[in-house]
């Protein structure tokens, strides 16, 4: 009867096997015909875009020396020292983890001595035993969500430090500018502050535990097993690690490269979509719908293709995983464990047949756990493979940011361009000098390398009002770009004030999230305007007065059902319309009164008295003005202009009746 229930179960396992691939085969094979009826769906393949160039040299992704070093410095990041708060979670989580250890030899032992009242049929014994096991069953319950919240902490608090780390850095004077716009080894910096971050904190901690718990399974399970039945049992088992061990994570050596290009075309889908939010208005202009389609579906699809790619190659490695690392253990695990029962004249064999069944069952089922702890852990190795992707994605932006600190920057056009004549980025000098900016012998030159202008020398001291005028493409934006220390200085020596003493004024200028009092005060807040002693409300009111829009503050206390017009939080790049947004912005430059001001086309959604009366009152606060505009009225209210002529050529001279009359 038993060998043919054996035979019968062993034929339906078959046929259910042979039916489930079977299936698998047939679904993929339908949705592969599936993708190519709808091929004309997807853009074709002259739909490019520059994110989506692979990069030579992206970060190497192994479990390797390089990969512990790198974990070990972004791990010092994380666990700031040894006396921590987090020091003691992983010294809780450990503890937790020991507490759970044992509470599985406790239900172990508790579990065999149950079903053996129950065997022996000693009702008053099985009843005083269970009631035992219940009773510790909450405190067991406790250890493991003790165990679960540890962890839970653990991660966010590596998360908190690692990001605020990368914030400070990512923030830290002009880098976040100079990532996007003189480097390009990083084209998605928001995805790996956010998403890579918080995925490499998530799988640093489950590795944690995922190691340790089983390292100590084993520890604890092979000490037990090799006092009672001898050392080859726990050999055997232990020889299976090392070698199942190393074949898999020879195998999953790809795991960690795909798990860098996941993560990057996440970035690029994700970059493609902020783009089209940040420039909705002007592709509306330009009906661009179907061609930004194009371009998202492109991007999609090179995801979902990889995605995929990468689905088939873990379910391949699972089953292989499965099959060593869980089916085969047990195979070993059983051959082990009927080593010392199979032996002639061993200890455990002396005694009666329910003596030696008791041992069986106890010291297998610690086999078993050895067993499961032994699969475990080779499957832990898959883990750190992929932990390996993301350190290496989060160690890249930290290696970029501190590059970009200290002056270094790569850009595909720039990497090694030098010539004689200019030199490279970073070899000129900026000096610190109240009341004065001079050039001296300095290059503008594009990130890219263009050369616009060879050698500019000018100097200008407070007072000296100057307009920069020239066609488009001439330098303009470059020289404010240079003095503003956002581009680098390839040479010569540069002398202008502090940062803090010199205030750009762009076109479209920037409102930011907060109150319509931040909005004139920025980048202060409240509390630091109040600390500087800069202004009171009533002198941001006398602001907006002298750019006439006093009545913007007498709309919004009206309109606030508690008074409070200063305290209004508004979407402002919405709520103000462009002149409106030029005029707060010129009203937070007299509330800095700064000792140089840069107007780039700043009053050109502004009339023409409104203009007047604050470039009067700039020179009424000594604020001397480097301004870019193409209006004529706005001669009169400079002494010098800078003219660049586009092929390399400029000149700066005094204005007089006779250049007013060529500027008009």
């Amino acid at each position: 009867m038993a060998p043919t229930l054996s035979k019968f179960i062993d034929k339906r396992t078959a046929a259910g096997a042979l039916t489930i691939s079977a299936l698998i085969w047939f679904l993929k094979s339908r949705s592969k015909k599936r993708i190519v009826k709808s091929k004309n769906n997807w853009p074709s393949n002259d739909i490019h875009y520059v994110i989506k160039e692979e990069k030579p040299k992206g970060p190497k992704a192994h479990v390797n020396a390089a990969f512990f070093k790198q974990l070990r410095l972004l791990l010092s990041i994380g666990i700031p020292g040894v006396f921590s708060v987090e020091s003691a979670y992983i010294f809780v989580i450990a503890a937790s983890l020991v507490a759970r250890s044992i509470c599985d030899l406790w239900m172990i032992q508790t579990g065999t001595l149950i079903e053996t009242s129950i065997v022996n049929m000693n009702a008053a014994l099985f009843k005083k035993r269970l009631l035992k096991f219940l009773a510790i069953l909450p405190m067991v319950s406790v250890v493991n969500n003790v165990l679960k919240y540890s962890i839970g902490e653990m991660k966010l608090r590596l998360r908190t430090n690692i990001s605020r780390y990368m914030i400070d850095q990512y923030l830290k004077g002009f880098t976040y500018y100079k990532m996007s716009n003189l480097d390009t080894r990083i084209a998605n910096p928001d995805q790996l502050l956010s998403t890579d971050v918080d995925k490499f904190c998530e799988s640093c901690t489950d590795l944690y535990s995922n190691l340790a718990k089983p390292m100590l399974d084993i520890s604890i399970y092979v000490y037990r097993l090799t006092s009672t039945l001898g050392g080859q049992t726990p050999l055997i088992m232990l020889s299976y690690l090392i070698l199942a061990g190393g074949f898999l994570t020879h195998l999953r050596k790809p795991i960690s490269q795909l798990t860098v290009k996941e993560q990057r075309l996440e970035g690029e889908y994700r970059h493609i979509h902020s783009r089209l939010i940040t420039n909705s208005e002007e592709v509306s202009f330009y009906q661009g719908s179907s061609r930004e389609k194009l371009t998202l579906l492109a991007s999609f699809h090179k995801l979902v293709t990889h995605l995929r790619k990468f689905l088939e190659f873990r379910v391949a490695i699972g089953v292989v995983d499965n099959f060593v690392g869980k089916y085969v253990a047990s195979v070993v695990g059983f051959y082990a464990v009927s080593i010392p029962f199979l032996q002639k004249n061993h200890p455990i064999l002396s005694g009666t047949p329910d003596h030696r069944f008791k041992y069986y069952y106890t010291y297998g089922r610690m086999l078993v756990k050895l067993a499961e702890a032994i699969g475990r852990l080779i499957l832990a190795g898959r883990e750190m493979t992929r932990l390996a992707g993301f350190t290496a994605r989060v160690t890249e932006i930290k290696n970029v940011l501190a590059d970009l600190n200290v002056g270094k920057y790569e850009r595909t056009m720039v990497a090694g361009l030098t010539t004689n004549s200019i030199g490279r980025p970073g070899d000129g000098k900026i000096i610190a000098k109240d009341n004065m900016i001079r050039f001296d012998c300095v290059p503008l030159v594009t990130p890219n390398g263009d050369i616009l202008i060879k050698e500019l020398s000018f100097e200008v001291k407070s007072g000296m009002n100057v307009l920069v005028c020239g066609p488009n493409g001439c330098g303009k934006s470059s020289l404010f770009r240079v003095l503003g220390e956002l581009w680098p200085v390839w040479g010569g020596t540069v002398t202008k004030p502090p940062r803090g003493k010199l205030f750009y004024i762009p076109q479209r200028p920037y409102m930011t999230l907060g109150t319509l009092r931040d909005q004139v005060i920025y980048p202060h807040t409240r509390a630091e305007m109040i600390r500087r002693g800069n202004a009171k409300d009533e002198d941001l009111k006398k602001f907006l007065d002298l750019v006439q829009l006093g009545h913007l503050l007498e709309r919004e206390t009206q309109s606030n059902s508690q008074g409070q017009g200063w305290d209004t939080v508004a979407d402002w790049m919405d709520v103000l319309s462009g002149g409106e947004k030029q005029r707060i912005a010129m009203a937070r430059l007299f509330y800095h009164k700064p000792q140089f001001a840069i107007l780039d086309e700043c009053t050109s959604a502004v009339s023409v008295d409104v203009e007047d009366s604050m470039y009067s009152y700039c020179k009424q606060e000594n604020i001397t003005l480097f301004t870019v505009s193409h209006r004529r009225s706005l001669w009169k209210h400079h002494e010098y202009y800078l003219r660049m002529d586009g092929r390399g050529d400029y000149e700066f001279k005094p204005i007089d009746s006779d250049t007013q009359e060529f500027g008009s």
